[in-house]
């Protein structure tokens, strides 16, 4: 194996230079546990941990090492099984989403990812809403995004159902699999080149540990049987990992994620509903809130039937987390955002007091 079947390139040998004059290795983070990381070599894999100099740097957890980076290590004297970690190279694409919990923090679930199988399964997991958050997080990442409908043997709807993801994915590459049939998953082959990154991103139960399975030809990953009532999995898959198939492909499993909350998605979002947006540019008047404006474009399509309501809602929705998640992090946002309100505050009062006063 050499650098290069780990996906090394031009770009990322001159961002390692300084890290190779001060005598660091190339490795590839191929396995992300707590506090730990596996990083593999062309001639082997090591345990490694990242130096004090390296966390007391570090100001934010989305800078920490993820599945699919590149590091700068530092193999300990006598152990071959371990390394110090003393750098993370710039990252050429990263998908990442807003960690579990209260606390605004970016998680970056994959790194250097060439294409994103965004997975769902045919039966009674499937879910467009879910399929248009996938959607937005993917675009932010700057990989290419798949829709990939998976099980279709499930189904005698798979062509229906293709169709309604063809509505909301605009243009977004589909590809309908079946792990469990001979050439089932021959619609993914035409992404899957040797060197290139590939990672599955889905919720539990969808078929991504099976899908890779029957990619490279072994059990690499345990997987287990869905509950046939609502098609939900049982998060077989607990870590991030990044595995070599046969033809030279990089392949990232990752755990399943029911809910996920796109980080600074917010282009991301009005590209994945440029229906919407365009909608929304037709309204009459530039600050529409489309409730009961005339002349609003959007509450004509809802009534008309042209926009499907639940599309509009999950819209409404992923705008206001993304435009709350940019206010706490963005100070200058939130001030802003004040002003507005304080400014919109002020008319509301100065109405009602002339308002009383015609009265």
């Amino acid at each position: 194996m050499t650098l290069a079947d780990l996906g090394w390139t031009d770009e990322l040998a001159a961002a390692f230079a300084p890290h190779a004059a001060a005598g660091l290795q190339a490795a590839r983070v191929t396995l992300q546990l707590k506090g730990f990381w596996e990083v593999t070599t062309p001639d082997t894999a090591r345990l490694a941990q990242c130096t004090g100099k390296f966390l007391a740097e570090t100001t934010a957890i989305s800078d920490m090492p993820a599945v699919g980076d590149w590091v700068a290590i530092e193999p300990l004297p006598g152990d071959d099984t371990r390394a110090l970690i003393h750098a993370v190279l710039p990252r050429r694409t990263k998908f990442s989403r807003k960690a579990a919990g209260e606390r605004d923090v970016e998680q970056v679930v994959a790194a250097n990812v060439d294409t994103v199988f965004l997975v769902s399964s045919l039966d009674a997991n499937f879910n467009l809403r879910r399929i248009e958050r996938y959607l937005a997080a993917a675009r932010a990442s700057g990989a290419q995004p798949v829709v990939v409908l998976n099980k279709s043997d499930l189904t005698r709807e798979a062509a229906a159902l293709r169709a309604e993801v063809e509505v909301i994915a605009r243009g977004t590459p589909i590809a309908v699999t079946s792990a469990l049939k001979r050439g089932g998953t021959k619609p993914l082959r035409e992404w899957l080149r040797p060197h290139t990154t590939v990672a599955f991103l889905g919720s539990s139960g969808v078929g991504k540990s099976t899908l890779i399975n029957e990619l490279v030809g072994d059990e690499l990953l345990a997987t287990q049987e869905v509950r046939a009532v609502d098609g939900k999995g049982r998060h077989t898959t607990t870590l991030r990992e990044l595995v070599v198939s046969p033809d030279g492909v990089l392949i990232i499993d990752t755990p399943g994620m029911r809910e996920l909350q796109p980080w600074q998605a917010d282009e991301a979002v009005d590209d994945v509903f440029a229906d919407i947006r365009e909608l929304t540019l037709r309204c009459k008047f530039t600050d529409c809130s489309h409730t009961t404006e005339p002349g609003c474009a959007v509450c004509a399509a809802l009534a008309d039937g042209s926009l499907d309501p639940s599309r509009w809602q999950s819209y409404q929705r992923l705008q206001r987390e993304t435009a709350f998640e940019v206010r706490r992090v963005d100070r200058r946002a939130s001030q802003k955002h004040k002003t507005e309100w304080k400014k919109v505050t002020k008319q509301l009062r100065q109405r009602v007091r002339e308002k009383r006063g015609d009265e």
